[in-house]
């Protein structure tokens, strides 16, 4: 049986768990070498050595260029060629909860270097290389709070996110690259948990369209179609995956 990857290799950031664990596992599943790019060792190690054959782990700071670089580097090094990459590493679980006008500014530099400016360090650094491979795709998470005015500093990253993937759109066009994102809603993950405690989820997942929260599985299948040869006359679009959260006309 034949995979829509087969003999193709993708970089998941923030795989060591969550919803990028789900989109390396199901890229794996479909025959792509995957590449756990990953800042905890212990989680991005385990994932690796989980899937076996195919894939590897690779320590990661997307908020440092060097970093990335080194990541495509060592990906070259182990296969030969990029075809995809998912930016899906975020500060997020653990995050600080404060407003814009009153975060620590050293703690927003460094939130603002992982959150947004990591996904153009990533496709910065992967860029050439896939380009002389004859192209490829990229995915960026985004998230619905892009579009909700409420969500301070996270809001305003992934709002940064949703211009980045149309303007890098365009710019990579000539190298036959499609860049698209995803805008997740609510989702049922550990680091979710930590950030929206039960009792503020059920009015939370009462707003929704579809009455439950999302799961990691709810994300898989619109990354895969983005990635992949179906979304070939896809680019520079941001899909809301949420329950009907958002409604834009």
């Amino acid at each position: 049986m034949t995979g829509r990857f087969d003999d193709r290799v993708a970089i998941v950031t923030g795989a060591g768990g969550g919803i990028g664990e789900a989109y390396a596992r199901a890229l794996h599943a479909e025959g792509a070498s995957v590449v756990i790019a990953e800042l905890d060792v212990d989680a991005g190690e385990s994932v690796a050595a989980s899937l076996g054959d195919r894939a590897l782990f690779v320590p990661t700071d997307v908020g440092d260029p060097t970093s990335t670089d080194a990541m495509a580097t060592a990906t070259m090094d182990a296969f030969g060629r990029i075809d995809h990459l998912v930016n899906n590493a975020a500060i997020f679980g653990n995050m600080e909860l404060a407003g814009l006008t009153n975060v620590d500014y050293a703690y927003l530099n460094r939130f603002m270097q992982v959150n947004l400016m990591g996904a153009l360090h990533c496709t910065r650094s992967v860029m050439r290389p896939m380009g002389k491979g004859g192209g490829g795709s990229i995915v960026n998470q985004s998230s619905t709070a892009a579009w909700m005015g409420i969500s301070g500093f996270y809001g305003l990253a992934k709002a940064g996110i949703n211009f980045l993937t149309t303007s890098l759109a365009h710019e990579l066009s000539h190298r036959n690259i499609r860049v698209n994102a995803i805008a997740p809603g609510p989702t049922d993950t550990a680091a979710m948990n930590k950030q929206v405690p039960v009792e503020f989820q059920d009015p939370l997942v009462a707003s929704l369209a579809i009455k439950r929260l999302g799961t990691p599985a709810d994300h898989v299948g619109p990354v895969l179609f983005l990635l992949s040869d179906e979304a070939a006359w896809v680019t520079g679009h941001v899909l809301a995956v949420d329950g009907g959260q958002i409604t834009r006309i």
